[in-house]
């Protein structure tokens, strides 16, 4: 596994990290199956795991707490985040601090956190969603900078709102962040706008999530897909987005080479990028840790399918049914 350094924390993190949202809840999701996946990542490098309170209510945080302690003679980095206090994903224009994320709120949440995940401290806790109204606001930095003095919170980040990556630049400038996780995929192209730069000048990291957009990237959906019900999916596959998705993944096809598959290629889209210190891609089955960890050996795409790929780059805006 090759490590990039993460920001001004100085941590040296696998490139490709861990995404544990699908072993939280999601309707395919089994513990024994997570918990082999996650201790053949380990196995292979693999040190840096995100998880949420959301994942499961807890649920996913208490499978990485058990891998930690499995594996209590490696450094494993634990990240997680704290859900909105309203419930809702993502936050809007209209949405209150005092509504979301009250002082009160986020120690407790660090505590359930911390509870579920049976540590003593956890390295980074991120905010589930954010607004960059909320900069200036004293009350979570002045939690935050508390938490970390009592040592319970190494380091705090931000996830930000899909497709809204400049939705944090003030929050950033402020110094209390140490961390963006972002969508940046082949289509989602826009945090190179503002966002990286921004990062790349204060030391921020960047923690790329939905690598594969949400499947699509990895080439195998059709118009007919189907997901079990209550699948979370099916609320994002709206027949609209289903259909314009399959579009762009078949235009990308014929750029695959050969010798790879294109979830390979959309791992190495990301990681071409320096900015980036790790991609998380979800991997509820031992299959996706071999195919995913596998792409950090250090083979980097060509410029000019680079330059190709550059060329998919898909704007959207925020809908009711993007969340």
């Amino acid at each position: 596994m090759q490590t990039r350094r993460f920001g001004r924390t100085g941590w040296q993190v696998g490139e490709v990290g861990y995404g544990m949202w699908g072993m939280g809840d999601w309707t395919e999701s089994d513990d024994e199956q997570s918990n082999t996946s996650l201790d053949k990542a380990v196995e292979a490098g693999c040190n840096f795991f995100d998880t949420a309170w959301a994942y499961g209510e807890g649920h996913s945080e208490t499978l990485l707490g058990g891998l930690v302690r499995r594996h209590s003679s490696e450094k494993l980095y634990v990240a997680s985040k704290i859900p909105p206090k309203n419930r809702e994903w993502p936050s809007t224009r209209s949405s209150a601090l005092k509504d979301v994320f009250p002082p009160d709120y986020i120690r407790e949440y660090a505590g359930r956190s911390l509870d579920n995940l049976g540590v003593d401290s956890i390295d980074l806790l991120q905010f589930h969603v954010w607004e960059d109204s909320w900069a200036k606001q004293d009350e979570w930095q002045e939690a935050t900078a508390a938490l970390t003095q009592e040592g319970l919170v190494k380091a705090w980040g931000l996830s930000v709102n899909r497709w809204e990556s400049w939705n944090a630049l003030d929050t950033l400038r402020t110094g209390a962040i140490d961390s963006v996780q972002v969508i940046y995929n082949i289509f989602d192209q826009n945090p190179e706008d503002d966002l990286l730069p921004l990062c790349d000048e204060l030391d921020i990291a960047i923690i790329a999530r939905v690598p594969f957009d949400e499947g699509t990237l990895t080439g195998t959906l059709t118009e007919g897909t189907t997901w079990p019900e209550g699948d979370w999916r099916n609320t994002y596959f709206v027949p609209e987005n289903l259909k314009a998705s399959v579009a762009r993944a078949d235009a990308l096809k014929p750029l695959v080479p050969n010798d790879m598959t294109m979830p390979e290629m959309a791992l190495r889209f990301i990681l071409a990028n320096p900015s980036v210190s790790t991609v998380i891609p979800g991997m509820r089955k031992p299959s996706h840790v071999d195919s995913n960890i596998s792409v950090s050996r250090g083979r980097a795409l060509d410029d000019d399918l680079l330059a190709e790929l550059k060329k998919h780059r898909w704007d959207r805006k925020p809908t009711e049914w993007s969340q």
